[in-house]
């Protein structure tokens, strides 16, 4: 039975879960079990799983958990209906999106009052984002059948408002992200299809209510945990609602149906966390169209009207197309004769993607694994970025043996099925959505024309002249907010501390005295990169008063190497000697995937000191006095707002 169908099977999860068991040291144990996380699995699988992992993660700080590519996340659930079975399965769904979730559940029933009064342990766990698990029973006003369209309608709105005032409360009290579970469709209906005229109806109630909630939500910044669509009415012979365990134990989620709940929430963690992928690398034959484009040539591939597989073909493309308008990278990695694999981009009429939606095209005869990995590089993404979509099982078993950061859906034998099984998935759940995020496809596609220049160039000073760049630096504001907030939780790379900050939490640091929050755009002739830096510095106990701490700073890698730290540099000083400050302490803490910054404050002059009293033991700091230093030279025009 498939519970999780874009996870492969396994031939023997059993036997793979005992062998994990016995790896003796946690961090390989822990890695084996987060690879047998992305299988399709029971529930019974699912809680062996989250019991080895649970004691691995007991034995690692949380620096060894995120060089085990999992990024510590606190998530508070307030129910109104039974969940403790459901935890193992949010656990287990955590670690396969690189979530090492610590789950903390409030007492049954009481969310009004744990949000509104306060709670001890909660506050002690500090969430960075609390789940609003309601059931339809606990809120869902109670109506006589003729009641009419006003009655119903300010009944609904009281019933927002709580909610809007609860969202705010998880804000002011907790500084959590909040997330409302929307009402499960669980009504008996009164009179078939009817009801839906009928204001009153337990159902026309469950509807409407879910939708004033999604408006409200989406005016307040909440995040949405839709059990609707996203959850079949049956998997084999168990419904997702049982009344028999609703009675019994007030379940709302039937036991079969908890790795799919569970990786409903890890997802929506995934997306506050910055974990969700962000780059859909396609094959060509026989996924973008049907036929082999090489031997059947550009007029024989099956593409567009005039077949039922051509069209499921072009249904295909343009949900791809649609993932790229809402900011997904797009790239092809297909073994192809690059020329004649272009021709379908350029010539062929029915086609929806063209050559300018695709940031990245590998087209040979190497390996999949090996261009995948071109790829990653080329984007400056990392591999655990990448979702690689193939109609070949063997090429999928392969780049998942090869790449196993990478995520490779199973996809049913029928095209027609692929947007459905893609979006089932949810790889690309997000938490916001900002104009960078829509032009995210363009700007990377602008970046390979920027590399293949660079490329061909002799001079690399003159190719960064010639590039004519403008970095815009104004400080953080509620309209980037959303986009920072975004940047903060999802670089690694050219990430210096991956301090992670809910809005909130950013909004707080941004109001004490003292603090400096800039953002940076680049420009440049190729197009708009968007918001590509943040620098967050501030007055810091532990330091002298004249002293200021670089508590972030983090950069888009796909505009390394242009000169931007030194410019950024530039106008965090001038900002900085505005406000009196002496002197800027820079913070390097190791995380496994930051590396590549490891020497970032010694390339802009400045000098190794000893850690202040109270640092983590692996942070090493720098300080850069402000008197009379000298500005580190590039080849950019420098503006703020």
């Amino acid at each position: 039975m498939t519970f999780l169908p874009w996870l492969p099977s396994h031939d023997n999860l059993g036997d793979a879960i005992r062998a994990a068991a016995s790896v003796p040291e946690a961090g390989r144990r822990l890695s084996e079990l987060v690879q047998l996380s992305r299988h399709d699995r029971d529930v019974i699988a699912t809680g062996k799983i989250d019991r080895l992992a649970g004691k691995c993660l007991e034995r690692l700080g949380e620096e060894e958990t995120r060089g085990a590519g999992l990024l510590p996340f606190r998530l508070a659930i307030l129910p109104t209906h039974t969940v403790d079975h459901l935890l193992p399965s949010i656990r287990v769904a955590g670690l396969g999106r690189k979530l090492a979730l610590d789950l903390k559940v409030g007492t049954y029933g009481l969310h009004r009052q744990i949000l509104l009064l306060g709670d001890e342990e909660i506050e002690r766990f500090s969430p960075q984002a609390i789940l609003l698990a309601l059931d339809a029973a606990a809120i869902i006003p109670q109506l006589p059948i003729d009641a009419g369209d006003t009655e119903v309608g300010e009944a609904v709105r009281q019933a927002v408002d709580e909610h809007r005032m609860l969202w705010r409360n998880i804000r002011e009290r907790y500084g959590a992200q909040p997330i409302q579970q929307l009402l499960l469709p669980t009504a008996t209906r009164l009179f078939g299809s009817f009801d839906d005229l009928v204001p009153a109806s337990p159902a026309a109630l469950i509807a409407r209510l879910n939708a004033e909630v999604t408006t409200a939500a989406r005016q307040d910044g909440a995040l949405l945990l839709d059990l609707g669509d996203q959850m079949p009415e049956r998997i084999g012979p168990h419904d997702r609602f049982d009344p028999v365990r609703w009675h019994q134990g007030k379940q709302l989620i039937n036991p079969p149906f908890a790795p799919l709940y569970g990786d409903l929430v890890a997802r929506v963690a995934a997306a506050v966390g910055g974990t969700s992928r962000k780059c859909l690398v396609l094959d060509l034959d026989n996924t973008l169209w049907g036929g082999v484009i090489g031997d059947d040539g550009l007029e024989g591939i099956r593409l567009g009207q005039g077949s039922a597989e051509g069209e499921a073909y072009t249904a295909f493309q343009r949900y791809v197309a649609q993932l790229g308008a809402c900011g997904v990278i797009l790239a092809v990695s297909s073994k192809n004769d690059e020329a004649i694999a272009r021709r379908a981009f350029d010539e062929h009429p029915e086609m929806v993607l063209r050559a300018a939606d695709i940031a990245c095209f590998q087209a040979n005869w190497t390996d999949k694994a090996a261009n995948i990995r071109a790829i990653a590089q080329q984007l400056n993404i990392g591999l655990d970025s990448l979702v690689f979509v193939d109609d070949n099982p063997a090429e999928r078993a392969i780049v998942r043996r090869e790449l196993p950061e990478v995520a490779v859906p199973e996809l049913p034998d029928d095209v027609s099925f692929y947007p459905a099984r893609i979006a089932a998935a949810g790889y690309f759940e997000t938490a916001s959505l900002t104009r960078e995020d829509l032009a995210r496809g363009r700007s990377y596609a602008a970046n390979s024309q920027r590399k293949a220049v660079l490329v061909s160039a002799t001079d690399l000073d003159g190719f960064l002249k010639g590039l004519d760049m403008r970095l815009v630096a104004k400080p953080i504001g509620s309209v980037d907010r959303p986009r920072t907030v975004q940047l903060i939780n999802k670089s690694n790379q050219f990430n210096l501390t991956t301090r992670r900050r809910t809005e909130q939490e950013l909004q707080d640091l941004l109001s004490r005295p003292g603090t400096i929050g800039l953002s940076f755009r680049l420009t440049d002739r190729f197009g708009d990169n968007g918001l590509i830096s943040v620098i967050l510095a501030r007055p810091d106990e532990t330091l002298a008063p004249e002293e200021l701490l670089i508590d972030t700073w983090l950069m888009s890698c796909r505009v390394l190497g242009r000169g931007v730290e030194a410019a950024a540099l530039g106008c965090l000083i001038d900002v900085a000697e505005r406000l009196g400050a002496a002197a800027l302490v820079g913070e390097f803490r190791p995380t496994g995937r930051n590396g590549l910054v490891e020497n970032h404050y010694a390339s802009l002059g400045f000098q190794p000191m000893d850690g202040p009293p109270g640092a983590e033991p692996s942070a090493r700091f720098w300080r850069l006095p402000l008197a009379q230093v000298e500005r580190p030279k590039h080849h950019i025009r420098l503006e703020e707002e």
